[in-house]
């Protein structure tokens, strides 16, 4: 999946000659936390989180809070040339550079010109959606040998108990290299017979872990 289709392409942002009232101000009327700073219009130049004004602003407790922050432009507490990303990159790889950046907002370039956003929110969201989680269903991991064609195998189990699949996961298992476990959604809220038909096939089921079904 590219970027370009989970991207927010109505972007609100501010020039480097805005001030700090005026984030605060945008911020709170539109419940966001990240401000992308252009110059020109379009260009891309710098960006403001909530974070980097909590900063600058006085705490409400001061004695003699310096309400002059309150006039600084932005250009002079913004991130300059912040991290980007392109609407043709994959969202996996926009994944990455949140985890290893520890950053909340990728602003989207496009030849130069600012086109959109995403958030770690968006990202949540799409994973919730690729992984069917919001749907009713019921997950089942089952531990499985690293092989080519594994994965066709166990499909070929769901397929004789007319299953849908939402979504499969794979990852490494932990305690043995030469495995991996499958982590499927499935469509049904009742997956004893799917998991009864996984062990007859000889598939290693870890979850659910349901006492009384024949092995």
């Amino acid at each position: 999946m590219l970027i370009e289709e989970i991207m927010s392409k109505e972007v609100i942002s501010l020039s480097p000659e805005h001030t700090v009232n005026d984030a605060l101000t945008i911020m709170q009327q539109n419940k966001i936390r990240h401000l992308p700073i252009v110059s020109d219009g379009t260009r891309l130049v710098g960006i403001v989180t909530d974070r980097d004004l909590k900063e600058v602003v006085p705490s409400l407790y001061s004695d003699a809070p310096d309400v002059t922050v309150y006039k600084l432009s932005l250009s002079e507490i913004m991130t300059k040339n912040p991290i980007t990303g392109h609407p043709m990159d994959f969202v996996e790889e926009a994944a990455v550079i949140f985890y290893d950046n520890k950053i909340g907002c990728l602003p989207i370039v496009s030849n130069g010109e600012l086109v959109g956003v995403i958030t770690e929110t968006d990202l949540l969201y799409k994973y919730i959606e690729l992984t069917g989680v919001h749907q009713p269903g019921s997950q089942i991991e089952v531990r499985v040998p690293n092989i080519p064609g594994i994965l066709f195998e166990v499909s070929k189990v769901f397929h004789e108990h007319k299953l849908n699949v939402l979504s499969v996961l794979v990852y490494p298992d932990k305690e043995n290299e030469n495995n991996k476990i499958l982590v499927i959604r499935v469509k049904t809220m009742n997956p004893l017979n799917i998991i009864n038909g996984l062990r007859k096939n000889g598939f290693e089921v870890l979850w659910p872990n349901v006492p009384g079904i024949v092995t």
